[in-house]
């Protein structure tokens, strides 16, 4: 009998052990399967930047810097007042230059002259055929980013406008925007574009520098296209710590959720025996998840590594005292 309940245990534990080695082959082929999505996701992400896209810039540059020259630079007081003022400029520009054409009536120097608004971070410029043109200038620690145009026009100085051409990044909802604000409160729509490209570009910069700055100690990293979502891993120390941020509203510039997750390795000198053959449990690292959402990225990345050593002693401390 006690023999027969030794070759039991034994088959027992080659079950077992054929079971862990299965579950190693479907991780290892999970985690495959997910390097190749990001693979690929990052090639549709440089497609997705499409030619087509290049050259919609290159033309809204070239007639923005062709407005600029031509028109006198003016800080106003950014109000409804002053939109109403710039539409009603482009409206009466574009009747006067069909009138012109239709009737051979010479021009004038006082309606040919235009004058470009500067609004903070955007330059509002009157353009041809009762258009105007918005151009975004981004920044990230006082440095300047890309420029992005947009340009609106309406039919008549009475009629809502519209979105006609863009150089936003295709993955940002400026239709959206434009259904929610355009029509009702057009400098809400302006500003708020500001906003979102703002911030995208702040996001999009702080994951940049973690990877200049701590790129060695960063493992597997995920982003979505406007960086409202970002996980990666740490894997130098005496476990693995994956990190989870999300942001909830695109003009988000610190995230509304994160989590932490401190996973022992087996190989650890400090998991015992039986630890190590028992599922690893995660702890959350509720300090870092406090840094994370209130300081940018790379200082919440500086944050975290430092208190890190001191957060697992304590965490195995408290796990040896259980």
């Amino acid at each position: 009998q006690h023999g027969e309940q030794l070759r039991r245990r034994q088959h027992s534990l080659s079950e077992l052990t054929y079971a862990r080695e299965e579950d190693a082959t479907k991780l290892e082929t999970t985690r495959s399967r997910l390097l190749n999505v990001l693979k690929r996701h990052e090639d549709l992400k440089e497609r997705l930047s499409r030619d087509s896209d290049k050259l919609i810039f290159e033309r809204l540059q070239k007639e923005f810097e062709a407005a600029r020259v031509a028109q006198t630079e003016d800080d106003e007081q950014w109000n409804d007042g002053l939109l109403a003022t710039i539409r009603e400029k482009v409206h009466i520009e574009a009747e006067r230059k069909a009138m012109v054409n239709l009737a051979n009536i010479p021009t004038d120097s006082q309606f040919q002259s235009r004058t470009t608004y500067r609004i903070r971070n955007k330059v509002i410029y009157c353009l041809d055929g009762a258009r105007i043109g918005i151009q975004y200038e981004t920044f990230f620690a006082g440095e300047p980013c890309e420029i992005y145009h947009c340009v609106l026009e309406s039919k008549s100085f009475l009629e809502k406008m519209t979105v006609t051409e863009h150089t936003l990044p295709f993955f940002l909802p400026i239709r959206e925007v434009e259904t929610d604000h355009l029509s009702s409160n057009a400098i809400r729509f302006i500003d708020h574009l500001e906003e979102i490209l703002q911030s995208y570009i702040d996001r999009r910069e702080q994951v940049r520098l973690i990877k200049e700055l701590y790129g060695n100690q960063i493992g597997e990293l995920f982003y979505s296209l406007p960086y409202t979502l970002i996980e990666f891993t740490l894997e130098d120390f005496e476990c693995k710590v994956t990190v989870s941020i999300r942001y909830s509203d695109l003009i988000l510039t610190l995230p509304s959720q994160a989590r932490v997750l401190a996973w022992p390795l087996r190989s650890a000198k400090r998991i015992s025996a039986a630890d190590r053959r028992a599922q690893p449990v995660p702890s959350r690292l509720s300090y870092a998840e406090n840094a994370l959402k209130t300081l940018s990225l790379p200082e919440a990345y500086a944050e975290i590594v430092l208190e890190l050593p001191r957060a697992l002693k304590q965490m195995f401390y408290s796990q040896e005292s259980d």
